[in-house]
This record gives C-alpha cells, sequence and structure tokens, in this order.
C-alpha cells in the first residue's frame, strides 16, 4: 500500500496551486492532511471528492486555522474524530480511519513559534497525545501516524540546528518527548529507518523567510511514524519536491502490507456534487 501525507498551509491555496490535478496520479491508497485552513462549508466538491477519493475531515472551530483530513480509495469500518480533549478537539488536529487490522491516523502537533502561550499548549498536547499513544500501541493494532509533528528530532533534521536549540520544534524537551515515543513506546519513525544518515534531502518544510527553500534550509517535521511490525514492511519513500503546492513537501510511503480492506470493498466512486 503507498501513503502519503502533506501539510497543504491552506486546502484552497494548495488548490489554486494545483494539488488536486497532480494528486490523482500519485496513486496513493491513503492521504493524509494537515493544516487545511478551512471549514466544512469552504471545502468544494473537488476538495471533498477528487477522482478515486472521498475525503474525511476534522476542521478547527477557528476559521482559516488547523484542520486535518485523510482521502481514501476505499470506505472505513469506523472513523474517529478528535481525541476526546475538548481544547485539543475544537483545534481540529487528529482524524482516525479504522480498517481491518489497520488504522490510519492523520495528525497535526500544535506550533509553538508564535509565543509562550502556543508552546505552553504544545506541551499540552504532547503529554496528553502520549498517553493516547500508548494505548494505541498497547492495542494489538497496527497504526500509521502520518502528519506534521512540528518538532525536528535528531541535528541531522534540519539545516541550522545549532542556531535554533533554543527554538520551539528543536528544544530540548520536545526532542527528549519524541525520543520517549519512539525508545520507551516503540513506534518507528519509517523515514528515518529507510534511510538512517539522511540530511538535506529528507527535508519536509521550509520557512518563507529569505531563501530558504533555493538554500534548502529545511527541517524534517513531517513523518510517517507506525508500530514495528508495520514499520519493517515499508520498502520505499520519496518526498516529492519538483513542485510546491505548500511549504511543506510530500512524504509518501510503500509498504509491502496487504489492503484488508480492499477485497470487501469496492473501489470508491465519488458522488457528484454541486461545488
Amino acid at each position: 500500500m503507498r501513503i502519503m501525507t502533506l501539510n497543504l498551509n491552506g486546502i484552497r491555496s494548495a488548490t489554486r496551486k494545483g494539488f488536486l490535478d497532480w494528486l490523482p496520479g500519485q496513486e496513493a491508497d491513503l492521504v493524509c492532511l494537515q493544516e487545511l485552513k478551512a471549514q466544512e462549508t469552504d471545502l468544494t466538491a473537488a476538495m471533498r471528492h477528487p477522482p478515486g477519493y472521498v475525503g474525511h475531515f476534522h476542521c478547527a472551530e477557528k476559521k482559516g486555522y488547523s484542520g486535518v483530513g485523510i482521502y481514501t480509495r476505499s470506505p472505513p469500518e469506523r472513523v474517529v474524530v478528535g481525541l476526546g480533549i475538548d481544547e485539543i478537539d475544537t483545534e481540529g488536529r487528529y482524524l482516525e480511519l479504522v480498517y481491518p487490522g489497520l488504522s490510519v491516523i492523520s495528525v497535526y502537533l500544535p506550533s509553538g513559534s508564535s509565543g509562550a502561550h502556543r508552546q505552553t499548549a504544545k506541551f499540552h498536547f504532547m503529554e496528553r497525545f502520549f498517553d493516547h499513544l500508548a494505548r494505541l500501541v498497547g492495542s494489538g493494532m497496527q497504526v500509521l501516524l502520518c502528519g506534521d509533528w512540528n518538532i525536528a528530532h535528531r541535528e541531522i533534521d534540519l539545516k541550522n540546528w545549532r542556531g535554533n536549540q533554543k527554538n520551539s520544534g528543536f528544544l530540548p524537551e520536545e526532542r527528549a518527548w519524541l525520543s520517549r515515543v519512539f525508545d520507551e513506546l516503540g513506534w518507528v519513525d519509517v523515514y528515518r529507518q529507510l534511510h538512517p544518515e539522511a540530511t538535506g534531502e529528507g527535508y519536509t518544510w521550509w520557512s518563507n523567510r529569505g531563501q530558504a527553500w533555493d538554500k534548502n534550509v529545511g527541517w524534517r517535521i513531517d513523518y510517517q511514524i507506525a508500530t514495528p511490525q508495520l514499520a519493517a514492511s515499508a520498502r520505499a519513500a520519496s518526498i516529492y519536491k519538483a513542485e510546491r503546492f505548500s511549504d511543506h513537501a510530500a512524504l509518501t510511503i510503500d509498504y509491502d502490507w496487504p489492503l484488508l480492506w480492499a477485497s470487501s470493498a469496492a473501489p470508491v466512486e465519488a458522488p457528484v456534487e454541486a461545488p
């Protein structure tokens, strides 16, 4: 199966830049989206149902802010919207599609870069989310978490690591928390498993300031993080940089994992709606 994740920095903006036209050719089975910056009423028929897909969404209550989604080719058994924590769920940060033996999750961790109050909110999310991650890994399901975690884990995961040690996204507390996710809970950073020494070629986000994109002054903050058995089936990973739909790049990983849902459900036929 092929899984893609991409922070869109606005689904309407990405659509204007050609994202939906480009998407079908990537042949992904599921596509996890973050930072929709849209309400349900903003989503056109094309955004809800790209050719071959049906979209599920968890939008933030605040207009033009956050929000996650997943495009899928076949219907899930169950859709989980939010973590059940009001102050987190109002920001639209978690969406889970449950299939036989497999859950695929789109997650968008807060950024703390806009001020101390947002860094506090980020730490609060991390604390509550760690407990949820522990429950997921103990569930017996294979689970894949895709999204923008807003944390660069290691020094090789960003260009200017020395100058960012006091900045949100590379704080010692954030990095230590992510290490606990991997080492204590047993989750696997799938891209890093496939490319243990990758540096600049692994970046997925570039600041809009200066010439960050042109000079590849980037960060690797978009992940596919999986339970060990599923992670072991990963065969190839790619980061698409030929076109820019966002300030992030799409991360796609191919897994040698059976799509059990594909044998029991017909391929999605997108319903016809007025835009």
